[in-house]
């Protein structure tokens, strides 16, 4: 089976030069996208993670706790109407009844914060990231209601459990729709392989910006180096197309996000 691949963007702020390269570029801050990735074709339209949050009050409430922001001297996020979730996936004629999957990768609140508008799509998660969740109370890296939006998980838990499904570290949710955990980032973070017309398409938070993956600049906020490198390596020996979740300059590369159409 082979898919489209669009990504849209949801927002944009600013990262400071250490957290995206380790113990490098000190005196940098670089843009941060917020991107969310479109997979159609087969009877599936899929979603790789959601946005922020719609409410400004919980997003400002969430940022200060997120590291690569904290120190940002004007890491704000910045969005327009069409950046927001529910305008992101008009601008491609789509609504969130429209979406089947979402693919989340890692859990937390710039992925997770609209997860609830979408009604009627399975919601997959890394089974490592989901035991990992549930199980951790001090985590330097982690906070818990940094991740899951407190409504959100009761209903995951609840309501929407028959939806949930949890991937194993090498998975398939249809073919040539692909996952495998990857870590590095955070304990539920995945690459999720995507097969087009025009190669394998892999879409990670393990790596944040292209650099990491071509020219093997590790990630600064990185729980694992080992994980990384593994990931990396793999990555570039499978994907013909790499979308990292926070680059911005994946709209350079592919004019309106498209990456197959």
């Amino acid at each position: 089976m082979e898919y489209s691949v669009r990504v849209l963007s949801v927002g944009e702020s600013l990262i400071a030069g250490p957290e995206v390269f380790w113990m490098s570029h000190w005196d940098k801050m670089y843009p941060l996208g917020f991107n969310v990735t479109l997979i159609q074709g087969g009877g599936i339209t899929a979603l790789v993670n959601t946005s922020p949050p719609d409410d400004t009050a919980m997003v400002e409430e969430g940022w200060p706790k997120m590291r690569y922001l904290h120190d940002a001297p004007k890491g704000d996020l910045k969005r327009q109407p069409e950046h927001y979730m529910t305008g992101a996936l008009e601008t491609v004629g789509l609504t969130p009844d429209d979406i089947t999957h979402i693919l989340l990768t890692p859990l937390e609140l710039y992925t997770t914060g609209t997860l609830h508008k979408f009604r009627s799509a399975r919601i997959c998660i890394a089974r490592r990231g989901w035991i990992h969740f549930h199980t951790t109370h001090d985590h330097p890296h982690d906070d818990r209601w940094r991740s899951i939006p407190r409504d959100t998980l009761v209903d995951l838990v609840t309501d929407s459990w028959d939806r949930v499904a949890l991937l194993e570290d090498e998975d398939e949710v249809a073919p040539g729709l692909r996952t495998w955990w990857s870590g590095a980032h955070h304990r539920e973070s995945i690459v999720v392989e995507v097969d087009t017309a025009v190669g394998t398409v892999a879409i990670s938070d393990s790596y944040f910006f292209y650099e990491n993956v071509e020219d093997g600049e590790m990630l600064g906020l990185c729980e694992n180096m080992y994980e990384a490198l593994d990931c990396y390596a793999r990555v570039r020996a499978t994907a013909r197309h790499i979308v990292p979740i926070h680059d911005v300059k994946v709209f350079d590369r592919y004019p309106d996000g498209i990456i197959a159409p």
